[in-house]
């Protein structure tokens, strides 16, 4: 770890703030994964901020700053930029210290995330795909109205109320070896560090980035925020262009390891929260968990995976989940190339009955060029019990005398 080039959020400044959110926010549970555990090879706890009020850790940083500022500053009014769950911590924080909130969010930010927002009594205005966007609008408006910026994770306040996560986590797990921690601009991680390490050093930190949105890597290495060109992943919470000059300084000084994960890996754990672990989680509070999922053998135990959002568009729950279960192998495609006559179909729908698959989708193919005269290819989706199951299908269908394609 390289030596940080601007002053760190101390263990003391995130004590300070534990105690400005006493009665404000939840003391989130860790959860214990079986599951995890049995991959690991020791204990993995999971800490649910997806529990948290608003349904993220982002009410811990929004409040500390907003609660720090003077009651002229409050006065002036606070405005945000965020994808959601910052929107949301912002507006609460805002309602309950008595603060007017604006929020720019991004055109694709989802419904429930808008709406909980408005909820709360802030002013929204949408534009832009991505959270860069609405950053430039935010300072822009603060400049024209006096209102304070409330940043979404470079700001000492902001780190160190997240950084309550980290205090949390070794109270409830005093020999925790690993922490593993979602990570878009940083904020999250940073704090997390600051307290854990202030309190263990030997603890492990483990920061995960969706591979497709991973601005720290190349950060890192250059020594300076390197914004990404293009970013496209389900995980718009982790969706940050680039760190802050703060948060890039608490990574390389404090965080042992950046790791990413593929958008294939997130929905897996999406749907491994969902049916091992009963927990309905974001894309972007998965990322932890992807990782461990991924390479269990990289994390020494006991680990703590942070799950540290739950808002999650229920239209983008059923895509995910419907990706997961392809990822799984729990859904096979196939093709299946018969003779075209009568019966063929129900002779082939036997085959699959006999071997317990379940037919989803059903499409016949009469004008492939390479197909014969007098054969039709059957495309079928399956639902299956997992890869060995799909396996066990395509072996029968070969047995049969079928030509398989797919799977």
């Amino acid at each position: 770890m390289t030596e940080p080039a601007v002053p760190l959020v101390s263990g003391a400044d995130v004590e300070s703030a534990a105690r400005l959110l006493a009665g404000v926010v939840r003391r989130t549970p860790l959860e214990h994964s079986r599951a995890l555990a049995e991959r690991v090879g020791g204990p993995v706890w999971l800490k649910c901020e997806n529990l948290q009020r608003t349904g993220s850790f982002k009410i811990r940083g929004a409040y500390t700053r907003i609660a720090r500022l003077t009651d002229a500053e409050r006065a002036r009014g606070v405005v945000a930029a965020s994808a959601g769950n910052h929107a949301q911590g912002v507006a609460l924080a805002a309602r309950e210290l008595g603060a007017e909130a604006t929020v720019f969010m991004p055109e694709t930010a989802p419904l429930p995330k808008l709406a909980a927002t408005r909820g709360y009594g802030a002013a929204v205005h949408q534009l832009g795909d991505s959270l860069t966007e609405p950053l430039v609008a935010a300072r822009a408006f603060a400049e024209e109205t006096g209102s304070v910026f409330i940043h979404p994770f470079d700001h000492p306040d902001v780190i160190a109320g997240q950084g309550t996560v980290g205090l949390e986590i070794v109270e409830q797990c005093p020999e925790v070896a690993t922490v593993v921690v979602c990570t878009g601009g940083g904020g999250l991680v940073s704090g997390i560090a600051a307290a854990v390490k202030a309190a263990r050093p030997d603890v492990r930190v483990v920061a995960v980035q969706a591979a497709a949105a991973a601005a720290f890597p190349a950060s890192l290495a250059a020594g300076v925020p390197v914004p990404l060109t293009a970013m496209t992943t389900m995980a718009d919470g982790i969706a940050v262009a680039a760190p802050g000059d703060l948060t890039l300084a608490h990574v390389a000084g404090l965080v042992d390891e950046v790791r990413t994960v593929t958008e294939a890996q997130l929905s897996r754990a999406l749907l491994f929260c969902l049916e091992r672990a009963k927990l309905v989680v974001e894309p972007a509070g998965v990322a932890a968990v992807a990782a461990v999922l991924a390479d269990p053998g990289a994390f020494r135990a006991p680990v703590v995976a942070v799950v540290s959002g739950g808002n999650i568009d229920p239209v983008l729950m059923l895509k995910v989940v419907q990706h997961g279960m392809a990822a799984a192998q729990r859904y096979l495609s196939l093709r299946v190339r018969v003779p075209d006559r009568p019966g063929s179909l129900a002779a082939l729908l036997r085959e699959l009955a006999a071997v317990s698959a379940n037919v989803l989708s059903v499409e016949h193919e009469r004008t492939t060029a390479q197909l014969d005269l007098g054969d039709v290819e059957i495309a079928v989706v399956l639902e299956t019990r997992g890869p060995d199951h799909a396996q066990e299908v395509v072996a029968a269908l070969g047995r049969a005398g079928y030509t398989v394609a797919g799977g």
